[in-house]
């Protein structure tokens, strides 16, 4: 239409920084508090054999829902026990009810609010409409670079993601109290607040609950999501099975959690009118289940005073012995926990996330001049943008220098000769990368950033696409993985394909559904394989079914990596005894 785009996006990121620099210190704070809270939690839920808490909640399920219901509560937990993922459960429970906790103290105050006033609700119901209809993966942008990756980030999308129902719930149980039932109130001479929670608020308890109720089960559905920022629990164990393509550890995962969406769904509907209400009354069995929560708060409060940790160097404790990972299963994570132990780190934590979360806590960190470790590789823009170096690894348990390969399905030779000579000559260098990957973080687009780098690199190209037949339209399926890297080299080799004629189509996926789309032959190619270590347990298993055509890109280093600020120059320098 000729009508200039709107900066939108740059107006966002602008706002964001501006948050981010004003209340960076609030925001650490909130990081620390909510961090040490979720921690406590999951030590009184993992506080003894787990055993004790599946018998307490079937109990529970039991007093509220009807034998059933606990007979079902307690086989499914048994078989999550067993499973081993139990944990996991114990780590997304403390997630859910800690996202819950603060849906409610915020919810229902706002809910009640807005019952009370038009114009607060004329406000409030296009706020709600936008928060339910927000993809939740947009909530984790900004809470990663407020509040960094971990369980912090995930629990504000879940809050964020979950709260609208209680709040219309509680708006709408309040405004359907018959009006008759106000006007006696009124004419006994109740004031407002005694209107409210001595009738309206006990006559619209019904409508409230279901609201927390749904709160419960979208909360629940975050798990998974907030996995990607570094949540642990089975989220992480379903992300990691994805990734993987690991279809029988994927399935316990989520059964897992269809279990424990069951059994909170039950229990949650019944609190109000338990099925055993009658016989036991209710103030004396949620009164005896608080009370078994304090003392295990209580106890774990005094254990741990006895159980913190006093580094004999100060580089653990200044990054809260923790390591920024990437995608939970890559390569280079495996890499990094076989270094962990080569180095004996037991005492460190390896936070899983993704590539774009790491990044994201990098920027944080470098922007305050504060410490971090962070998992790595080259070629990266990161290298350009930030002053980073390479931990020394005397050990060499990162292996040697990797390179990325191109992989290709059986057959493409034959149904497009062109393209696979392309594809065969396709190489170039570590700066030829950093170089799109640069322009692509300066705020191009991919395919942009593709297309301004082959019209500077003529030459190059014309070696790659020397004596190759040109297309006529036949499609090419090229895959590959989120990384800035493959994103750069992907677009450029697509663009290239696509000038000589033919239908390029890319397609981001996980590593795992990377080489088994190849395999398959619903993609063409990749020339996003990083070997002999990051995809190597990918490569072996479905080697026979590839084409490896070699590398396209050599040079390419994994490591642990932090700024230059730091005085830290080894791997070995993390090491320090904790007592």
């Amino acid at each position: 239409m000729g009508i200039p785009k709107i900066p939108l996006a740059e107006w966002i990121d602008k706002i964001v920084d501006l948050i981010i620099k004003t209340f960076h210190p609030l925001f650490g704070a909130i990081t620390n508090i909510t961090e040490t809270l979720l921690n406590n939690l999951v030590k009184v839920l993992g506080l003894g054999p787990s055993i004790i808490l599946i018998i307490l909640i079937s109990l529970l399920a039991f007093y509220t829902s009807r034998w059933t219901v606990g007979l079902f509560t307690l086989l499914g937990l048994l078989l999550i026990d067993n499973l081993g993922l139990w944990d996991a459960t114990v780590e997304s429970l403390a997630l859910i009810l800690s996202s819950i906790v603060i849906t409610v103290v915020i919810g229902i105050p706002l809910g009640i609010w807005t019952s009370q006033n038009d114009r607060v609700k004329q406000v409030i119901t296009p706020i709600l409409d936008f928060m339910q209809t927000m993809p939740a993966f947009v909530y984790l942008i900004p809470a990663i670079l407020f509040f960094g990756i971990g369980v912090v980030p995930g629990i504000l999308a879940s809050v964020i993601f979950a709260i609208p129902p209680t709040i219309r719930l509680t708006n709408l149980g309040i405004r359907e109290v018959p009006s008759d039932l106000i006007e006696a109130s009124n004419a006994f001479g109740s004031t407002t607040w005694q209107r409210l929670f001595k009738v309206q608020l006990p006559l619209a308890a019904p409508t409230i609950l279901a609201g927390i109720n749904q709160s419960i089960m979208l909360a629940l559905s975050m798990v998974v999501i907030s996995s990607l920022v570094g949540a642990p629990g089975l989220g992480a164990e379903v992300y990691r099975a994805v990734t993987q393509i690991k279809v029988g550890e994927g399935f316990e995962a989520g059964i897992s959690i269809v279990i424990v969406a069951i059994i909170l769904d039950r229990i949650s509907q019944n609190l109000r009118q338990p099925a055993y209400g009658k016989k036991f009354a209710k103030k004396y069995v949620y009164g005896f289940t608080l009370l078994i929560f304090c003392i295990s708060a209580i106890s774990v409060a005094f254990a741990g005073g006895k159980d913190q940790k006093t580094a004999s160097n100060k580089i653990g404790s200044q990054v809260n012995f923790e390591i920024t990972g990437i995608d939970p299963g890559a390569g280079l994570m495996k890499a990094t926990e076989k270094a962990m132990k080569d180095y004996d780190l037991k005492d460190w934590t390896l936070k899983e996330g993704s590539s774009a979360a790491m990044t994201a806590e990098l920027k944080k960190a470098y922007e305050n001049k504060e410490p971090i470790i962070v998992t790595g590789w080259t070629p990266h823009w990161m290298f350009s943008k930030y002053k980073l170096k390479y931990l020394e690894d005397p050990k060499g348990s990162f292996g040697k220098d990797e390179e990325i390969h191109t992989v290709v399905r059986k057959g493409l030779k034959e149904d497009a000769p062109g393209a696979y000579k392309i594809l065969d000559n396709f190489s170039w260098k570590p700066s030829d990368m950093e170089e799109v990957m640069s322009n692509i973080q300066d705020g191009a687009k991919p395919e942009n950033a593709a297309a301004k780098w082959i019209k500077k690199h003529q030459d190059q190209v014309n070696n790659w696409t020397k004596d190759a037949s040109k297309g006529n339209g036949e499609k090419i399926s090229l895959v590959y993985v989120s990384w800035e890297s493959e994103v750069a080299s992907t677009n450029v080799i697509g663009k290239v394909l696509e000038n000589q004629g033919y239908d390029v189509t890319l397609k981001q996926v996980e590593a795992g559904p990377m080489f088994a789309g190849i395999s398959d032959g619903s993609a063409d190619a990749m020339v996003a394989a990083w070997l002999p270590t990051t995809h190597q347990d990918y490569m072996n298993e479905y080697k026979k079914q590839l084409v490896d055509l070699g590398p396209n890109l050599k040079g390419t280093k994994l490591g642990l990596v932090v700024p230059k600020y730091m005085k830290i120059n080894s791997i070995d320098d993390l090491k320090g005894k904790t007592k």
